[in-house]
Parts: C-alpha cells; sequence; structure tokens
C-alpha cells in the first residue's frame, strides 16, 4: 500500500483538474444555448468525486517523496487513465465507446488521428473538448519530458537530467517554479497563436481551437478539410511559425526569455530541428516547381507546412500531399519517424537521440580505421558516455521494432501495408495522418476494424509514454 497510496493521491488530484476543465466546454454549450452541457456536467460530476474520493482517502500518505517506482506508476497510471476518463463526454454526446476511447486517447497523446467525420457540423462543446484535450496532454508532455523522463533515463534523456544537475545551470530554483513558467509560457503562446489566427481571417472559436492544437502539436481542427477550409496564405503562414515553436524544448524557452535568445542557437538540437525542417521543405519545394509547375512562393509555403506538420508531428492538413508524387510520399514516411526537439510537445523519436545515435555511428567507424584512436562522443559540450549511448541505440530499437510488430498485428486485421505500416508509424510517432485512401490526409480512421482501433489506441499510448515507461511495468523485477 506504501508504494501505491502515493500514486492514487496524485491521479484523485488529477481527475479534480480534469473535472474542472471539463466546464470550460460546458460553459460554451451553455452560451450557445447547447443542451450538450449536460454530457460534460455528468461526466464533470463523476471524475471529480472520483479524484475526490482518492485524494481524501489517500490523504494520510506523503507525496513529497516519491521514488522512481512510484513515478513510473504515476506518469503511466495517469496517460492511461485520463484518457478512459476524457472518453466520458464524447460518449454522452452518441460517439460509440471504441470510437469514444480511440478519439480520446488521440487528444491527449496529441496524435491528431480521428474517427469522427462531420466536424463542420458538431456542437462547438465537443469540438472545443477535443482541442482541449490535446492542449491538457501537451502540458503533461513537457512536464513529463522536462521532470520525469530524465528522472527515469528513459532513452538516453538522462542527458537533460545531468545538465540541470549544476545549480548554476538550473532556469529556476525549484520545480514548481519551472512548472509554472512552463504554463506561463504555454498560455501566452497560445494566446499571441489565437490572436494571429483571427487576424489571419479565422473566426475567435475556429482561432481559439486551431491555437490549442497547434501549440500541443495535436493537429485536431473543427472542419473536416483542416487548414485548406480556411484557403488564407497568412493562417498557413502563422501555422508553421507556432508549429515550429511547439517543436522546440520549452525549457529553453524559458531560458531564451530570462536571458538571452542566442541560447536557442547554441542548442545543437535545435539547429539540427531547423536544418531539417529547411532542408526537406526546400527539397519538397522544388520538387513541386519542377514537377509540378506550382508557382515559388505557393510552393514553398505549403511545402513549409507540410514538413513542418508532419516533424513536430502536428498532423494538420492542406489538402492531400500524396497526390504530390511518389517521391514525396516516401519523405513524408521518413519524416514521420524525426520528431521535434526534447522538451517539446512533439513525439517522435526526437532530434537528440539521431544526433547520438550519428554521432556512435562515426566514432565506431573511426575506431574500425584505428584501432588506437580514442573518439570522444559530444553532444554540445556534453561528453556522451557509453551508457547514454546504448540507452539511445536501445529506445531506437525498440521504437522500430514496436513499429514492425504493430504493423504485422494491423495487417491481421486485413489492413493492407501501406495503411498498417503508416497507421503503426504515425500512431507510435503520435504524428496523425498515415499514407493510403483509408488513414490519409484526406481520410479518417473510422473505417478501420474495431480491433485494430484498440491496437492503436495502445500504440499511441506507448509513443507517447517513450515505450520503457510502459515495457518496464512488465517486468516482474519491478515489482520486487
Amino acid at each position: 500500500m506504501k508504494l501505491v497510496a502515493p500514486v492514487l493521491r496524485v491521479l484523485g488530484f488529477a481527475y479534480i483538474a480534469l473535472a474542472l476543465l471539463l466546464l470550460i466546454p460546458l460553459m460554451w454549450d451553455l452560451l450557445a444555448n447547447n443542451p450538450d452541457w449536460l454530457a460534460f456536467a455528468f461526466s464533470s460530476i463523476i471524475i471529480g468525486m472520483i479524484g475526490l474520493l482518492l485524494s481524501v482517502a489517500m490523504g494520510g500518505y506523503k507525496i513529497e517523496s516519491i521514488n522512481s517506482r512510484q513515478a513510473f506508476l504515476i506518469t503511466a497510471s495517469a496517460w492511461i487513465t485520463i484518457p478512459a476518463f476524457g472518453a466520458l463526454p464524447f460518449l454522452g454526446l452518441g460517439v460509440g465507446f471504441h470510437n469514444a476511447f480511440f478519439e480520446s486517447v488521440s487528444g491527449f497523446t496529441t496524435t491528431g488521428s480521428t474517427v469522427l467525420m462531420g466536424l463542420d457540423s458538431m456542437p462547438p462543446g465537443l469540438l472545443l473538448w477535443r482541442s482541449l484535450t490535446q492542449w491538457i496532454g501537451g502540458v503533461g508532455i513537457i512536464v513529463m519530458a522536462s521532470l520525469l523522463l530524465p528522472l527515469l533515463r528513459i532513452g538516453g534523456m538522462q542527458l537533460f537530467r545531468t545538465e540541470s544537475s549544476d545549480k548554476s545551470e538550473k532556469i529556476v530554483s525549484r520545480t514548481t517554479d519551472l512548472v509554472r513558467w512552463v504554463m506561463g509560457l504555454y498560455v501566452v503562446l497560445t494566446t499571441l497563436c489565437t490572436l494571429l489566427y483571427h487576424l489571419s481571417g479565422m473566426s475567435w472559436f475556429d482561432a481559439l481551437n486551431h491555437a490549442l492544437t497547434t501549440l500541443s502539436s495535436g493537429g485536431f481542427s473543427t472542419h473536416d478539410k483542416s487548414f485548406a477550409y480556411f484557403e488564407s496564405q497568412a493562417a498557413v503562414f502563422f501555422g508553421i511559425i507556432f508549429m515550429i515553436a511547439s517543436g522546440l524544448p520549452f525549457v529553453l524557452m524559458i531560458k531564451a526569455v530570462r536571458r538571452s535568445p542566442k541560447v536557442l542557437l547554441q542548442d545543437p538540437q535545435v539547429v539540427t530541428f531547423m536544418a531539417i525542417l529547411l532542408l526537406f521543405s526546400m527539397g519538397v519545394c522544388i520538387y513541386l516547381g519542377l514537377n509540378n509547375e506550382v508557382p515559388f512562393k505557393e510552393a514553398f509555403l505549403e511545402s513549409m507546412f507540410v514538413v513542418t506538420s508532419v516533424v513536430t508531428t502536428t498532423g494538420f492538413g492542406l489538402g492531400d500531399y500524396t497526390n504530390w508524387g511518389p517521391l514525396i510520399i516516401g519523405v513524408i514516411m521518413m519524416l514521420t519517424f524525426f520528431g521535434g526537439c526534447t522538451g517539446s510537445t512533439s513525439g517522435g523519436i526526437k532530434t537528440f537521440r539521431f544526433i547520438v545515435f550519428f554521432g556512435t555511428v562515426r566514432a565506431n567507424m573511426k575506431q574500425m580505421i584505428r584501432p588506437d584512436q580514442v573518439v570522444v562522443i559530444r553532444y554540445g559540450e556534453t561528453n556522451v558516455t557509453p551508457d547514454l549511448a546504448f540507452s539511445v541505440l536501445a529506445f531506437l530499437v525498440v521504437y522500430l521494432s514496436t513499429v514492425g510488430i504493430v504493423t504485422v498485428v494491423l495487417t491481421g486485421f486485413n489492413l493492407d501495408l501501406v495503411t498498417a505500416l503508416s497507421a503503426a508509424a504515425t500512431a507510435i510517432g503520435n504524428v496523425g495522418p498515415g499514407l493510403g485512401p483509408i488513414v490519409g490526409p484526406a481520410g479518417t480512421f473510422a473505417d478501420i476494424p474495431l480491433g485494430a482501433k484498440w491496437v492503436l489506441s495502445g500504440a499511441m499510448l506507448l509513443g507517447r509514454l517513450e515505450l520503457f515507461t510502459v515495457l518496464i511495468l512488465l517486468d516482474p523485477e519491478f515489482w520486487r
């Protein structure tokens, strides 16, 4: 009980917060005279009562000294149970059980895959709740990546714990202050994004919803056509800017605000991340200009939007890019695995792991040429230890193996290989749209079999929890 009680108390507080957030779409429906507010009211009461009971019943257990085992349990339990509770409003509004859970998981993990059709005619409260699930999930991702994953040493994340262990490098003196700064920056960026979207031609409601899902790297929209609905180059431009912001490390952005913007350009993963965006955007732009005869300005804006959307795992749509040609489909499939920077709201493998991986490969090649040479692998000014390099390589192996296993399982539901592979990659990478006519950028996940939806729901959770957070709970050694 000593192991589980503090975990349940923390979860109780999280459920209370979730119940309070449900009041936002409730109030929106009330102001719009929409009777759907009752679904949010009942959901809020149920979730709030469960949270209150847990927090009171476990009130005798302190949460100030939670150890690493309890941190694993809190992280995994929160990301599994909160989407389950978040599905209650969807159930109350007539969405089937399977689809409700899939949509909620896709929202909180900021994946952006959807099973809903006819978004343009859906009630405002439901649309706002979809966007809020992604915005809430985005906050949880930043906090998890900044505080918990470095402590748990998952996939090389101990690198960032090492960098922040020196008092001179700490952004703030206390964890609570860091959370306040993250929330403050997150809210400011969301507000600014909402304002600029509105100035670009969106209604206030559309602007708010798309700002919530842009900063969270989520990709949910209020329209079936996503960004293509607005036909506004200004909206596309602002979307690119804030999707890039969502892919940057929030802790580093806080440092830039408190000290100097130069710190962003001094970070290896930020430089690499921006280089990837520019390189692939220019490549796609040139391809569109030469093969599809698209004007340069239009080609660059569209290619930058699509590449940024996929790399940051936001998943916004700007038409069906699979019509651009087979080469572009291959490029998009490759970019699905990339992801943004560590400490951002993005999913995927993350830029820093590619830096460590290629640094390790290069060092190994040098030692093959000169076995007596001592090669030091560096990440910025930090030496990459063998333990850290092994953690990154282990993560990459498990990540790609999981994509392969999920792909094989999905083919068992009679999905073709392209659909199965892209759906698996987009679920584990938390990207959103896949490839093919069913789950591609012009389709939805509504028509895939029910069993496949549950498999993909589990894959989305695995990807968001960085795989090992869940897998380690399956090891009997953890419970001894």
